[in-house]
């Protein structure tokens, strides 16, 4: 991937779609499991490390937010091709 400007549209190859895309899935699934198994003590400590990042969200927020960047990968149009 190559730096962009502001506003600019990034343009990944396949293979790094790939491996963006299960880095999110993989997120998706660690939140998911420790939203189920972490208690009070994670969603705490979520709940802190989302607004220290001015966030605002909070655990359930960012699997969505991951969820969603999956599916903007799974369903994007094919870059425009600049001669």
């Amino acid at each position: 991937m190559t730096l962009r400007r502001p506003g600019q549209d990034a343009v990944l190859s396949s293979e790094e779609i790939t491996m963006v895309r299960q880095v999110l899935v993989s997120c998706s699934h660690l939140l998911a499991w420790a939203g189920a198994h972490g208690g009070p003590d994670y969603h705490q400590a979520a709940a802190e490390i989302t607004a220290a990042a001015g966030r605002g969200r909070t655990a359930g927020g960012l699997y969505y937010d991951a969820c969603l960047a999956i599916d903007y990968l799974d369903f994007a149009a094919p870059a425009e091709r600049s001669r």
